[in-house]
């Protein structure tokens, strides 16, 4: 054991020996030695950092007009907001006016007869009121069978030419065959009521001419008058009939007596 330990530190010395021999012939030492002192004579170079300005994003302006005081709004109150008045005013629904029977077939009539008076190579139909189309919602259904035969195929802006040649603009929807956006405009503007009676005269495919039969006009008025003045004349002569017979009846129960 003693003897192998021996010879085991004996290689290895000689093995140490041999490296330093090595090392001598290649300088590995004063290599070694210059490259020590080199780093620590040099000091090893450091980036130059550039101390930077502080910006002040207040004075940084896009626009090129002069910068003036800021506005001060202190001086002036603050008015509150107001909503846009339309041009219609919006009817009072709970005051609604239905026509009778009787008017609404005497503007039918009245309407009736106009139309008959137009060019026939301009179709035209007669439309009564209702309060559907004067109020509330403010759809105007046209007849079925006239739009499939004369109006456009689709959505169109149509002209409302009024009796004095004032125009109107309401849209068409072909789908659902009525006029739209702007017949509320028409319908108050013209003070349409529930039993009125509406012309309207195709004369081109996107302009109607349109007139209109009121249920309360003078005529109509007159009708009514004149229909109330006989029924009083009837009234007085029933009244006047029945006189004679009540004082004959008095004078029997005084001959009776």
């Amino acid at each position: 054991m003693v003897e192998s330990e021996l010879s085991y530190e004996q290689i290895r010395l000689n093995r140490v020996e041999e490296n330093k021999k090595r090392m001598g012939e290649l300088n590995l030492n004063k290599l070694a030695q210059s490259l020590r002192v080199s780093s620590s004579s040099k000091p090893s170079p450091s980036k130059t950092r550039t101390m930077r300005t502080p910006v002040d994003f207040l004075e940084i302006r896009r626009s090129s007009r002069a910068k003036g005081p800021p506005p001060s709004y202190k001086e002036f109150g603050l008015e509150p907001l107001k909503r846009p008045r339309r041009s219609c005013q919006r009817r009072d629904l709970l005051n609604r006016v239905y026509a009778s029977d009787e008017a609404r077939m005497y503007g039918i009539d009245r309407a009736e007869t106009l139309q008959s008076s137009l060019d026939p190579d301009f179709p035209s139909f007669v439309k009564p009121m209702l309060q559907s189309h004067v109020t509330g919602g403010f759809w105007m259904g046209l007849p079925l069978r006239f739009c499939k035969t004369h109006m456009p195929k689709r959505d169109e802006m149509m002209t409302l030419v009024d009796e004095e040649d004032e125009e109107f603009v309401a849209k068409y929807l072909a789908a659902k065959t009525g006029l739209s956006g702007g017949w509320r405009g028409f319908s108050i503007d013209h003070q349409l009521v529930d039993g009125d009676a509406v012309v309207f005269h195709l004369i081109a495919p996107t302009i109607f001419k349109v007139y209109i039969i009121r249920v309360n006009d003078d005529g109509n008025n007159d009708s009514d008058e004149e229909n109330d003045i006989e029924s009083n004349k009837k009234q007085e002569e029933n009244v006047s009939e029945a006189r004679p017979l009540r004082s004959s009846g008095k004078r029997k129960r005084g001959g009776r007596n």
